[in-house]
């Protein structure tokens, strides 16, 4: 648990370190859409799903994310992997039709475990993203920048500041909460509670042991932080002054430009994949007759 560095700010000089946490933030979320766009045609989806991946990679690469890094965070997806393919292959769904082998009488279709990797996928992309984003952006710059994303609310007095300070703060807390859990998990093992080994109620036991020294030191350290907030005068509702302002710099717009003309690409595509019901690339770029 303590590989974990999901929520970690990495401070390097990279160009995505650089850019206006703002822009980052409305890039990043039209990536993110891009990797949930679904054509009708599986040939299609694997080339658009194979391009956001290099696209991540890219931005995984940009960033100096390590790549072991984000193997160590991700290690604790098998679980849902199994899960998520075990549905796919055990629940019935009229529209499966290629029969990969059979157990006993009943089929199991590769169409299940087309839908069960594309669906893993996407969400091995939609973390690595969010990875992306907290470890090249600092935590007080993602205040400021949902904070301005929530500056038309204010209108209406809601409470927009205080919002984007507990989703800082949450952010924050995810690796210091992992290394807490790691340095328990730690001590209670020298105490004789096995985590690793053991029947389903030993196992419970032992995640109770966990999470209690754990919920009890959260709440230390958040009544530890509001009392150090409240010392140094704190107040979300007083106009306040910021030392460090916010630029949309040249880099900014170069990145938009990319990002928004890749955006409105798959969106165009998607748009004409809908009106002629399917669209196959293989057989666009080849100029194959589609039969429309």
């Amino acid at each position: 648990m303590d590989k974990v560095t999901f929520g970690r700010y990495s401070p390097l000089n990279t160009f995505i370190h650089k850019l206006d946490p703002r822009n980052k933030i409305f890039l990043l979320a039209l990536i993110m859409a891009m990797v949930f766009f679904k054509f009708s045609v599986w040939s299609t989806n694997l080339i658009i799903s194979l391009l956001m991946l290099i696209l991540t990679l890219v931005l995984v690469i940009i960033s100096k994310i390590k790549i072991r890094d984000i193997i160590s965070s991700l290690a604790s997806m098998w679980i849902m992997v199994i899960f998520l393919m075990l549905i796919y292959v055990f629940i019935p769904n009229s529209t499966y039709v290629n029969v990969a082998f059979k157990i006993g009488n009943y089929p199991i279709y590769w169409d299940a475990f087309y839908q069960c990797g594309y669906i893993v996928l996407r969400l091995v992309m939609m973390l690595i993203i969010t990875m992306v984003l907290t470890s090249t952006t600092k935590p007080l710059e993602l205040t400021y920048a949902f904070e301005w994303y929530m500056t038309p609310f204010k209108l209406i007095k809601f409470p927009a500041h205080e919002i984007a300070m507990t989703i800082s703060i949450a952010l924050r807390f995810i690796p210091t909460l992992l290394e807490e859990s790691s340095r328990i998990m730690k001590a209670q093992s020298s105490r004789g509670v096995d985590f690793s080994s053991g029947g389903l109620g030993k196992k419970f036991k032992a995640i109770i042991s966990l999470i209690v020294p754990l919920l009890i030191s959260s709440f230390q350290r958040s009544e530890e932080l509001a009392f150090a907030m409240e010392v140094k005068g704190y107040n979300p509702r007083e106009k306040r002054t910021r030392y460090r302002k916010l630029h949309f710099s040249l880099r900014d717009l170069l990145a938009l430009l990319v990002v928004t003309i890749l955006f409105s690409g798959l969106l165009t595509l998607l748009i004409y994949n809908y009106n002629v019901k399917h669209i196959d690339l293989i057989q666009f770029f080849f100029h194959v007759d589609i039969g429309f």
